[in-house]
């Protein structure tokens, strides 16, 4: 065997095994009921983001894995719609708070004017 030829088989034998990594992170992800996200994969992988994208077999490993979580919910969002309607609640009643401070102020603001006025019609009386 010629020095190309161990050459390309070495080259190969690293192309599958790196396609096996990307093939078991995968699959360990989807079980795991983790997002299948490539940021993800390159940091538990190791490997390039090029990787991912320029590789059939593991950009269809990918895709798939993508497309059967697309049903799925993300765990923390359950948490995250409870806070925010805890937040929503709150915002309500604090509009509803000031509503009713606004529609007092108005009223002591009609109160004032009347009385501005009635002080100045006396005012003008004894002129």
């Amino acid at each position: 065997m010629s020095k190309y030829d161990k050459m390309v088989e070495c080259n190969r034998r690293v192309s599958v095994e790196k396609i096996n990594l990307a093939r078991i992170t995968i699959l360990e992800m989807v079980e795991e009921g983790e997002r299948v996200t490539v940021p993800k994969l390159m940091v538990q992988t190791g490997l390039s983001r090029g990787f991912f994208y320029k590789n059939p077999t593991v950009r269809k490993l990918v895709d798939e894995a993508v497309e059967k979580q697309a049903g799925m919910v993300d765990p923390r969002k359950g948490i995250l719609d409870m806070v925010m309607d805890n937040e929503i609640a709150k915002l309500h009643e604090q509009i509803r708070l000031l509503r009713g401070e606004n529609e007092q102020l108005k009223e002591e603001n009609q109160r004032l004017k009347k009385a501005l006025d009635k002080k100045n019609m006396n005012i003008l009386k004894n002129l």
